[in-house]
């Protein structure tokens, strides 16, 4: 099975969410826990025997002016490289925000009744199993770009709340469980569609 990883945003161009210290300086940015957690479950789904595509960019899709809003990357996007090397399935890594008190993990897809749906349901129940994390379940997320652009099974993972104290704990001491969980969702999923 071939497995494009897309841990979000963009080291260079967007950080995506943080979480503060107590003196309110940056401690912890999205696109470096999913740099980390992308990278481990590229490893094991690769041992797993599985072929795997990873992309970090936030140039997501062609948009109507062109293949970027960034004049300095006009290259392709994530969508079009993971419908272009014909992957199986994509999935994308994030962490959560919202006002700090939010807890939680979830796993978002297109349509929670097709393959992505099955997809996200195998991804959520590892994590679930896994992690000490709050169950937030599968979402319908039509308006994602990953996940409206992509020709194959797609779902966006939130691993947990980067903006909460305790989820930003499970993020730094557990991401490997994390990247663990998310590979064995992967391969239940192929599991389930053979």
């Amino acid at each position: 099975m071939k497995v494009f990883i897309n841990p979000g945003h963009d080291i260079k161009y967007d950080s995506g969410a943080v979480h503060y210290d107590t003196n309110g300086n940056v401690d912890l940015r999205e696109c470096d826990v999913a740099a980390k957690i992308g990278t481990a479950v590229q490893k094991y789904l690769e041992a797993a025997g599985c072929e795997s595509y990873l992309m970090q960019s936030d140039n997501l899709a062609p948009t109507p002016a062109g293949r970027s809003d960034y004049d300095d990357r006009q290259g392709m996007t994530v969508t079009e490289t993971a419908n272009e090397w014909g992957a199986d399935i994509f999935v994308s890594i994030h962490c959560n925000a919202a006002s700090g008190t939010a807890r939680g993990t979830e796993v978002e897809c297109y349509n929670r009744m097709s393959n992505g749906g099955n997809l996200a349901q195998c991804i959520q129940s590892q994590l679930i199993n896994s992690i000490d994390t709050v169950d937030r379940g599968v979402k319908e997320m039509t308006d994602l770009l990953v996940l409206r652009y992509t020709d194959m099974p797609a779902v966006l993972v939130e691993t947990a709340f980067i903006d909460n104290d305790d989820d930003m704990l499970v993020l730094v001491e557990h991401w490997d469980d994390i990247a663990r969980a998310i590979a064995r969702g992967v391969t239940d999923y192929e599991q389930s569609n053979n």
